[in-house]
């Protein structure tokens, strides 16, 4: 180490330029549980890098705030009508 540093040169701020962010895009830190992160991770292996996982659970995100994901009400309602179509034909 040396015995003094000439920072007469230094300027204050960041170290590293922060990236330009994404329109409509808003940075956060969440925690989730490590099996749904290894879930979306998996999927976005699957892909081959076409998609990461924090687009897909965004997408996720999205399909259940716009309603388009399935009701639990529903899919209960659909598993009961098959198996009693199943159970009746037999």
């Amino acid at each position: 180490m040396k015995d003094s540093y000439d920072f007469s040169k230094g300027r204050r701020g960041r170290v590293v330029a922060e990236p330009p962010l994404e329109s409509g895009k808003v940075r956060i830190t969440i925690r989730l549980d490590e099996d749904l992160v290894d879930y979306f991770g998996t999927i976005a292996d699957r892909s081959g890098g076409k998609v990461g996982y924090q687009t897909l659970i965004n997408s996720a995100l999205r399909e259940y705030v716009e309603g388009k994901t399935l009701k639990w009400e529903e899919t209960l309602r659909r598993i009961i009508r098959e198996e009693m179509a199943r159970n009746s034909a037999a």
